[in-house]
């Protein structure tokens, strides 16, 4: 059975290209993944479509409705037998790191709400979401992106999504690690030489010098991870 996306969005045209391309469109083309877009403002109470008001106690921007977004997560559920877990896209969500999007790959149904303006009512928090994510301590315009980003991650995890299912096993992160180095023909290009060690046809020393390279690079540029691999490891001890 496809995993069914959901998501709930004030910009729906921006979703065009992205389900329809690449892995993502590949995906939806064999049928692995079941990739809906609902307009928020759809849902909206008057003519105007109107989905957000100033907020109580003044400050700046614009804060989406509990209405509009209560309305369209409810219309959504009643399409399929499934539930689904409502996702919050907020700057204050658990940040998305791929053990994260392992776990949601094995979720049957997913509902994604993309946030725009100044942000939500609390009560759309309290009230609606099962998990809220977020895609880093930056600011966007809007959830759009981080939805991409989120649905594009868990896509590729998908069996079946990528030519070969073992690709996604060495790729950064997914063991922990930053993925080693890679080469492909010429041998040498403007004075710069592939490393002779993946010439030489020995895969023990071809893995053995990967293995080597992606814990390197993970020291010199993510030292957190670096650190948090040592913690874990010592734990077990």
């Amino acid at each position: 059975m496809a995993l069914r996306i959901d998501i709930l969005t004030l910009f729906c045209e921006m979703f065009d290209a992205f389900v329809s391309t690449s892995i993502v469109g590949r995906a939806v083309g064999r049928e692995l993944v079941d990739i809906r877009l609902t307009n928020i403002r759809d849902f909206a109470p008057d003519k105007y479509g109107t989905v957000d008001d100033a907020p109580f106690g003044g400050g700046p921007g614009m804060v989406l409705k509990c209405q509009p977004i209560f309305d369209a997560v409810e219309a959504v559920r009643r399409q399929d037998q499934l539930p689904g877990e409502v996702v919050l896209l907020t700057p204050q969500g658990r940040p998305l790191d791929q053990p994260l999007v392992a776990e949601l790959a094995e979720t049957d149904r997913l509902i994604v709400i993309a946030g725009h303006y100044e942000g939500f009512d609390e009560r759309i928090r309290t009230g609606l979401a099962d998990r809220e994510i977020s895609l880093g301590d930056f600011v966007l315009s809007g959830g759009e992106i981080a939805a991409m980003a989120l649905v594009d991650a868990i896509v590729r995890l998908l069996p079946g999504a990528l030519g070969k299912d073992e690709s996604t096993h060495e790729e950064s992160f997914s063991t922990g690690w930053l993925e080693y180095p890679q080469y492909t023909r010429p041998r040498e290009y403007r004075g710069m030489k592939v490393p002779d060690v993946l010439l030489n046809g020995d895969h023990a020393k071809i893995a053995a010098w990967r293995a080597e390279q992606a814990r390197q690079r993970t020291r010199r540029r993510r030292p957190d991870l670096w650190r948090q691999h040592h913690d874990a490891d010592r734990q077990e001890r």
